[in-house]
């Protein structure tokens, strides 16, 4: 007699297409994921030898628009950035809150692109949440002057924090916190810098600086102003939601030299000249007036 063998259920094979299912959409849903993500960093991230911020090199901010056909938001978008944030034309929004970050150290690789000088986080540097959404922290660099005005006044210098949403539920997936900056006591985030930027004069290359904390950049968080807008470089991608801190920290003069010595674009600038603000409208968040109403 033949030894008996056992058969695979039908309950065994149902589990084992289960399994090969949840295993395979898992992996597709990583890899859209990733793609949205890689998107976003692209369209932040796109190449700056293509684009200048000189008058006269056919590269210049009022030419953006017609480099590339992708660019074309540049000259036809209508909800461009930077805007000057105008009191007569804010709105009071108690219910905004104070800002909700959850930033932490982490590897970082600090990039020479040419225009600007970054710090782009490895892995999780933390986020912040916008209206109950959460947008992870990619990357920071700065702009001198700065790019928003307020009143009409511009400041020495500006710093872009950029975080990105993977939910692929989400329609404004990339989140801007700007923080403006005037001539004074030198900047502390910024000093923990200096020698990387000082080895990276004319130089367009990166370099690790290890374990850095954005926390220690102090963005403040208690009053600002928010609107919708763009990207300020090509593509110049709207559907950005900006949040630019009302209290002005302090830069020195040397720091702003250097940020924009060590690149090498020749211009004095990069800053994007202010963009109209049409019909839209600029919310304010004001911590003390909330502390007003609630008595």
């Amino acid at each position: 007699m033949k030894p008996h063998q056992t058969k695979p259920t039908s309950i065994s094979y149902f589990l084992f297409f289960v399994f090969l299912f949840s295993y395979f959409t898992s992996l597709a849903a990583q890899e859209v994921e990733k793609k949205v993500i890689n998107i976003s960093i692209v369209d932040i991230a796109e190449d700056e030898r293509e684009f200048d911020y000189l008058h006269e090199s056919g590269k210049g901010p009022k030419q953006w628009g017609e480099i590339k056909e992708e660019w074309a938001a540049c000259k036809n978008g209508s909800l461009q950035s930077p805007i000057d944030l105008s009191s007569h034309r804010v709105k009071l929004i108690p219910h905004l809150g104070n800002l909700k970050t959850s930033y932490k150290p982490d590897n970082a690789t600090l990039k020479n692109r040419g225009h600007d000088i970054s710090v782009q986080w490895e892995t999780n540097a933390g986020s912040i949440e916008i209206n109950g959404t959460e947008y992870f922290l990619k990357q920071c660099h700065w702009h001198s002057p700065s790019e928003h005005s307020i009143n009409n006044r511009s400041y020495d210098m500006e710093l872009h924090m950029i975080h990105i949403s993977p939910d692929l539920n989400v329609t404004n997936k990339i989140a801007v916190i700007a923080v403006l900056y005037k001539i004074g006591r030198a900047n502390s985030f910024l000093s923990t810098l200096t020698r990387h930027v000082k080895s990276m004069i004319d130089e367009n290359h990166e370099i690790s600086i290890g374990m850095t904390d954005p926390r220690k950049i102090k963005i403040g968080g208690k009053n600002y102003y928010r609107y919708m807008g763009s990207l300020t470089v090509p593509p110049c991608t709207e559907g950005v939601i900006w949040t630019i801190t009302k209290k002005i920290r302090t830069v020195s003069r040397d720091q702003v030299k250097l940020f924009r010595e060590a690149v090498h674009d020749y211009a004095e600038v990069n800053a994007r000249p202010v963009q109209p603000l049409n019909l839209r409208e600029i919310h304010v968040y004001d911590h003390s007036s909330r502390s007003t109403n609630k008595s």
